[in-house]
């Protein structure tokens, strides 16, 4: 298995963000694999021990992002941490940037995107055992989570919540230039590269992967598949759609 040298170790726990220098001068701070809670809460001292080395230099910033995604509340911290930051803050996201990678993304200043990176957001999610009441608590913890997340969309994007909380909840893979369409990016890494923005009326489900579309696509050709005279099922079985699915094939 191979490590990714930019990982270092602390308390005998992998750190997901490593300082370094770019080769004009300027600090950069890369951000690579899950933002994991071992590495991150792992010893209470840590976020403090983060912020002690963002605030230990000046001047501009790169955050170069990579990341699946990961612990929603470590990912808070460095979004506000990069908030609070007294100097210019550009995030480059070079592969992905994910669930609450996504987030940390929106602290940037001016947010960069590689012309084959990809950007996601979806609902927050976790597990809870217990009692009903239990289940409510965590489906009301859920909801303000989701609020908080918004606060962070919005404030880059300037969408409306509503709009914002419907591509949550379909689970939304945006490539770059989707990104920039809709304001969760602000340009391409590549230099040179003049990027021309799709006109503001056009359809914003375009160059955006959504789960729900794809199941209703999906469905919808189902449907038309089945003979008119077939009366409409009462229910779909698995073994249904599988069948339908083999009848799709060439």
């Amino acid at each position: 298995m191979r490590v990714d040298p930019t990982l270092k170790t602390l308390n005998n726990a992998r750190r997901f963000w490593d300082y370094t220098t770019s080769p004009d001068g300027k600090r950069v701070l890369e951000l690579r694999g899950p933002i994991a809670p071992e590495s991150w809460f792992g010893d209470e001292t840590t976020p403090q021990q983060f912020r002690d080395e963002l605030m230990s230099g000046s001047g501009d910033i790169i955050v170069w992002i990579n990341s699946p995604g990961g612990d929603v509340v470590a990912a808070a911290e460095i979004y506000s941490m990069l908030m609070d930051y007294p100097g210019h803050v550009t995030v480059k996201i070079d592969g992905l940037a994910a669930s609450a990678a996504s987030v940390i993304a929106m602290a940037g200043s001016e947010v960069l995107m590689s012309p084959v990176a990809m950007l996601m957001i979806h609902n927050p999610m976790t597990a809870a055992i217990g009692d009903s009441e239990e289940m409510l608590r965590a489906v009301s913890m859920l909801a303000e989570v989701k609020e908080s997340i918004l606060n962070a969309y919005e404030i880059k994007t300037d969408m409306n919540r509503t709009e914002l909380s419907e591509l949550m909840d379909a689970e939304t893979w945006m490539d770059a230039n989707k990104a920039i369409e809709l304001g969760f990016a602000d340009g391409l890494i590549t230099p040179g590269s003049p990027f021309t923005a799709a006109q503001p009326d056009a359809d914003r489900s375009a160059m955006v992967f959504s789960r729900r579309a794809v199941t209703n696509s999906l469905l919808d050709a189902i449907n038309q598949k089945q003979p008119e005279t077939d009366p409409p099922p009462s229910g779909r079985q698995v073994s249904d759609l599988l069948t339908a699915l083999d009848s799709l094939k060439p």
